[in-house]
This record gives structure tokens, C-alpha cells and sequence, in this order.
């Protein structure tokens, strides 16, 4: 018995000792599995880069369309305010010595160029043509690069290294070839025949034009397939037009334009019709009159120019009386001429009173 009751307790004490130990170590694998206060912010930049990537690799580019007709308007209207520019100008020496502006003509259309590239290019500003269009210059080589894409508008302007690059070309290249044309065209380097140089500068000088048109048409057919790059110099800098303002209507009004169109071709057409028109023949068809009663008409005075004949003539075969003068000049100016009367061909002449002084009609 008293074994068994020592034995006991020893049991007892080591149960005891083996779930004390027990919870001790599962206080101590609770103390080391707790998280880290700052856990989180570490677990979120180690995944940060990670998540860019998969966002920016499943995002792709917003596809604009720019109007391709804004682009050339624009283009249009640039020119014709360098043209208004230079008129102005040449109206201030005006009083000078005649043809003293068109020796420097080449450097005056430069001027005006770099005085339009240096208030609106070189500031990050349109051009007049591109402001009226709603449009401006952006960097496509930063839209490549570029994160955050919302309206497919976004981008930064050009450069310094563009815009330098941009007044070389567009102004400078411009000046540079006007004058070397001019230069051999004066010193007649085509029709040199005995100097081989200036013959072979001015086949270089030809073949280089037409390696530029043909460039240049290529080029504006690409432009009307994609709406990108309006010229050579803009798709070598990769300076692209966009919208200025998403929100922004066109500046010129197309009713304008349309009645400016109608007109403009309504003018023409009457520049050319009424010179082909006779308005004896088209009042005398409007307004027929009958030959009885035109006849017996006033006969006095002359139906061209209402007055007394002071030299009568009669027109054949009707003998309605007309000014000599009057008649003459009407049968020499329309040969398929009719009586302002009673409007019967006119085939021949005679003078009041007379008999046999036929004039026939020339």
C-alpha cells in the first residue's frame, strides 16, 4: 500500500509536469508566430513591383483618331497667315525702290517663318492654323514610356532637342534649298554643257527632289491611311497633332464654309456663262413680243441706246431703224445677231432713204 500510494503521487507530479511543459511550449510557439508590426508594409513593397508589371502589361493604348482634315486645314491656314504676314510687310517698303524685296524674298519668307516658330513652337503654343483647329504638338516617343493612360490626349509637348531640330528643317532647310535652286538656276548649271561640275551638281540637285517628292507622297499616303505625321519633318521627330481639349468644338463654322463654297462656285459659273450669253436674245425670249405689234411700234428712236439716230441705218430684212454706229458694233460683236425688235436675224444693213446702198453684215 504504501508503495502504491508513493507511486501516486510521482504519477501525479509527472502528468503535472508534462502538460506544464506542454503549455510552455505552445506559449512559445505563440510568441513566435506572431506577425511583425510592419509585416504588412513589407509584404506590400515586395509585391509592388510585381503588381505594376501585371497591370501595366495587361493595359494597352487608348487608339485616337484625329481628324485628318483638321491636320491639312491647319497646314493650310498656317500658310496663309505667313502670306497675310508677308503682304503687310511688303506694303511698309512699299515706297522703296522697286523690286528692291524680291532679290531677298527667299530670306523674307524665312524671317516670317522663325518669327512664327519662335512665338508659338518654341513657347509650347500651337501655330495660328493648329490653335484654330484645336490641336497641338505631343512627343509620341513619351507616350511609348508613359504609365497612366485615361483619354489617349495625354502627353508632354516637344522637346528643345525637337524644337530646335523642327526651326532647322521646317525654316532653315527651307531657305537653304529655295536659294540653292535659284543660285543654279541663275547660274544656268543645267545648260552647262562644257563645265561637267555644274552639270553633275545640277543632276544631284534634281535627283534629290525627286527622292523628296516621292518621300513626301509616300508620306501623305501613310497620313490618309493612319492620320499620323502630315510631313516628312514630323515623322522623323516623332512630333504627332492631337486634340488640345477633348471638349472643344471646331473653330470655323461648316455652314460658313459651305456658303463660302456655294458662292465661290456660283461666281465661277456665271464668269462663264454670261460672256457666252446674248441678253437681247435671253430678254426677247423671256419676254416674246409680237412682230405686228412691234412693228407698229415707235419707230423713231433707236432700240440700243433709245435715242434719235443721227446717222439711220435700217436693218435687213425687218428695216427697223437703228444708229449706225449702234448697229454695227452689235452685228460685229455677235454675228448670229437678231432685230431688238422684232428679233429676226440680221443679215444686212442700209441707210435710211437710200436704194441700193445694201451694206451687207460683216
Amino acid at each position: 500500500m504504501d508503495k502504491e500510494t508513493l507511486a501516486a503521487p510521482s504519477s501525479s507530479s509527472s502528468s503535472s509536469s508534462s502538460s506544464s511543459s506542454s503549455s510552455s511550449t505552445a506559449s512559445m510557439s505563440n510568441t513566435t508566430l506572431a506577425p511583425q508590426e510592419d509585416a504588412w508594409v513589407e509584404t506590400y513593397r515586395k509585391f509592388l513591383p510585381h503588381w505594376k508589371s501585371l497591370s501595366h502589361s495587361h493595359q494597352s493604348a487608348i487608339p485616337i483618331s484625329i481628324s485628318r482634315v483638321n491636320q491639312v486645314d491647319a497646314a493650310r491656314l498656317d500658310v496663309e497667315m505667313s502670306a497675310m504676314l508677308k503682304e503687310q510687310l511688303v506694303k511698309v517698303f512699299s515706297l522703296m525702290k522697286p523690286g528692291m524685296l524680291f532679290q531677298y524674298e527667299a530670306e523674307l519668307d524665312a524671317f516670317l517663318e522663325f518669327l512664327i516658330w519662335r512665338f508659338s513652337i518654341w513657347v509650347d503654343k500651337p501655330t495660328p492654323g493648329i490653335a484654330l483647329m484645336n490641336l497641338r504638338y505631343r512627343d509620341d516617343r513619351a507616350m511609348e514610356t508613359r504609365g497612366k493612360v485615361r483619354t489617349g490626349l495625354e502627353g508632354p509637348g516637344l522637346t528643345v532637342a525637337q524644337k530646335i531640330w523642327y526651326c532647322v528643317a521646317a525654316v532653315g532647310g527651307q531657305y537653304v534649298w529655295a536659294r540653292l535652286q535659284s543660285f543654279s538656276a541663275f547660274r544656268r548649271w543645267g545648260d552647262s554643257e562644257q563645265r561637267t561640275f555644274a552639270r553633275r551638281a545640277w543632276m544631284v540637285i534634281q535627283r534629290i527632289e525627286g527622292l523628296y517628292k516621292a518621300a513626301s507622297f509616300g508620306n501623305l499616303l501613310i497620313f490618309l491611311f493612319t492620320g499620323r505625321y502630315r510631313n516628312l519633318i514630323e515623322r522623323a521627330l516623332r512630333a504627332r497633332l492631337v486634340y488640345g481639349s477633348s471638349n472643344m468644338n471646331r473653330s470655323v463654322s461648316f455652314e460658313y464654309m459651305n456658303r463660302q463654297l456655294v458662292w465661290n462656285e456660283f461666281s465661277e459659273m456665271l464668269l462663264l456663262l454670261l460672256p457666252l450669253l446674248n441678253s437681247s436674245s435671253v430678254r426677247k425670249f423671256l419676254h416674246p413680243a409680237d412682230k405686228s405689234s412691234s412693228s407698229t411700234g415707235d419707230d423713231t428712236t433707236c432700240p440700243i441706246c433709245l435715242a434719235s439716230p443721227t446717222i439711220p441705218f435700217l436693218a435687213v430684212p425687218c428695216r427697223h431703224r437703228y444708229c449706225y454706229y449702234c448697229l454695227r458694233t452689235r452685228c460685229a460683236a455677235v454675228p448670229l445677231f437678231r432685230c431688238s425688235r422684232c428679233s429676226e436675224p440680221v443679215t444686212a444693213m442700209q441707210q435710211h432713204g437710200g436704194v441700193n446702198n445694201l451694206i451687207p453684215k460683216k
